[in-house]
This record gives structure tokens, sequence and C-alpha cells, in this order.
């Protein structure tokens, strides 16, 4: 059962017992508004913009072309806000907002080539049918629908217009009929009950590209400039043991986590300390590596004092990349992936 971290649009999270899982069970649900029912029979998507060849689809034209099947990791940016000192705003997630699926659907390359990438074309807006106002962090003007941009060249990559997760058809709380999944780029981007993809040939400023979703990046000699969120960040999280387990000296234990990254990246290292950071060991992988997907892993540990004990993993990327000790403040209250201590007591035997 997912937990409730949100009501009225409802966010959930889930359990980290289901993470442990190759294929999420039970994937989180992330919405900025209410969820819109759409009818699968009388749905359209919408190609248009600087295309040459406007394209308004059915479903069941959608359904008609070729389809891919991936098995891809999807993070919320925010995933882990509750770890943040200060406290930050938002939905306070631990560690449940991420999750893998199999995905199908058509690629979004196959619908642009169709239409007929304008010469002039610099971006690809991805337009939800869900809709609504913002106060939090900024007002929005109005009744907005969400929507995010991909460069050009990302979105004729490997993009997914997805109606199919796990085998089966996605639901309305995860965007049915259809959405948005970019592998190894946070869930923000993933746009569900998309219903319109229009091409542009100037750099999108909507809300969800700008306001929300974007963090300050330092530019030399000049004023820092906003920059949307898109690729993961390397990450690892404990799974099990769960947090302020009791335990006994001497006894065997399994920790067992996951590991990702993003881009075309994989990750390469996993290491894990038993004493708050001050030693650490290589862990063993439970998969082989694939950009966009995450990987387990587990040590076998026996602890063998009793007392307070802080266990604390860490990844590294193909990129050389390390997952840091502490949250770069510069990407405010997402992109959270230092490591995060997991309290334990070993009581004497």
């Amino acid at each position: 059962m997912l937990i409730t971290r949100q009501h009225h649009p409802d966010n959930l999270e889930t359990p980290a017992q289901a993470l442990l899982e190759p294929l999420t069970p039970t994937h989180y649900v992330r919405s900025h508004f209410a969820v819109p029912l759409l009818d699968a029979a009388a749905f359209r998507l919408k190609v248009a913009g600087s295309v040459t060849s406007p394209l308004s689809l059915s479903f069941a034209e959608l359904r008609a072309l070729p389809a891919t099947t991936r098995t891809l990791t999807l993070e919320c940016a925010g995933n882990g806000r509750v770890y943040l000192t200060p406290s930050a705003s938002g939905v306070q997630w631990e560690i449940g907002a991420v999750g893998t699926a199999q995905w199908t659907g058509v690629a979004l390359r196959t619908l642009l080539e169709r239409a007929g990438v304008g010469d002039n074309a610099c971006e690809v807006v991805l337009v939800g049918a869900d809709e609504g106002q913002m106060d939090d962090p900024v007002k929005s003007p109005g009744c907005i629908h969400y929507s995010r941009s991909l460069p050009l060249s990302r979105a004729l990559g490997d993009v997914l217009l997805a109606y199919e997760m796990n085998g089966e058809a996605l639901t309305p709380a995860h965007g049915a009929p259809l959405r948005a999944i970019v592998p190894g780029w946070y869930g923000m981007a993933a746009v569900k009950w998309l219903t319109e993809i229009r091409v542009v040939d100037h750099a999108y400023q909507g809300y969800f590209q700008t306001v929300d979703y974007a963090r300050w990046e330092k530019q030399d000699d000049l004023p820092p400039v906003r920059v949307p969120l898109s690729e993961m960040r390397v990450k690892s999280q404990i799974l099990t043991p769960a947090p302020h387990t009791c335990v006994q000296a001497g006894d065997h234990l399994e920790l067992c986590g996951a590991a990702w990254t993003g881009g075309e990246r994989t990750v390469q290292q996993i290491e894990v300390s038993t004493d708050g950071g001050h030693s650490w060991q290589d862990a063993e992988w439970q998969q082989d590596a694939a950009p966009g997907l995450w990987r387990h892993w587990r040590l076998s540990w026996t602890p063998q004092q009793p007392g307070e004990v802080k266990l604390l993993s860490r990844a590294t990327d193909s990129a050389g990349q390390v997952q840091p000790a502490a949250h770069d403040p510069h990407r405010g209250s997402y992109e959270i992936h230092h490591t995060v201590a997991v309290p334990i007591t070993v009581k004497a035997k």
C-alpha cells in the first residue's frame, strides 16, 4: 500500500520494502493538480507548432504505431526532501518517490519525424491535460496546464510516449491514457495525461520550466541564471534494515539497497559504511549495469559491539561522479542525492 504524503491532489510514496523488487509493484504517484479522467475513445494527441504537417492522432492510431518496451527507473526530483536542513516546503518525500517499471509505448521521435520538424525548431513542449493554479513557490498567473519542454536533440532521442506500465494499461493516477517517459531524467519531465506536443523555435519559459523544477547555476563573472532540472544525479539508498531497527551483536544482517544515476551513465561502484562514514567497503551488485535503470546491491554484515550505529551507502557512476556527503544548497529543494544515514541500535547479546 502506498504512503500518503499529500491529499488533494494525492501524492503517494512507495514503501521501502517494495523498492527491493526489480519492478516496483506499487509505483509512487506525483500530481500537481486533480487527476483528469480522459476517455481513451475520445482522446486526441496534437502535434503542432514549428512542423510542416501538424498531426491529430487518436489513441487507436497511436497504438497502431511500432511499439517499444523499456525497463526504466523514474525518480521525483524532490525525493528525500524530508532530509533537508533547514526544512523546505513541498511534498515531504522520504525515500519512496522512486520506482522502476516496464514502460510500453511509441517513440516521440516517430511522431516528430512524421510531423516534419521545422528548420528553426529549438525545443519540444509536452503539455498535459491536468490544470489548476499554483500557489507555491510562486503564485501562477491563473489556471495553467502542467507542461515541460525538452531540447530538440533530446526529444529526437529515446523519449517514450507510454500507454502501458508493467504490461497493463496506465492507471488514471499514472497518466492514462498517455504519458511521457524521459530515460535518465527526473520525473518532472515525464508529463502525464499528455494531450499536446508543440515544437517551438525558442527556449520555453513555462512555470514548471523556470519558476518550479529549476535551480540556480553560477556563471563566470555574471549573476547566476535559472536552469531547468533535467538528468538524475548519482544516488543510492539503503532499503533494509529500516531506520531505528534493533539488532543483537553477533547476529548476521543483510544490508540491501538500490543505486542509480542519470543520462546515459550507469552506476559502477557501491560502497557501504557501518561506522558513520569513517570507513567504507564495497557491496555486491545484484544486476548488470544499464543506462536509465537502477541496480540493487547487498552487503553481509555482522555487528560485533553494542551501541548506536549509522549506516551509509555511497554510489559512483561511469562518469566518475560520486554521491556527495551533503546537499548542494544551489539545488534548492530538488536533486536531493546526498548520503543519508540510517541509524540502528545494536544490543548486547
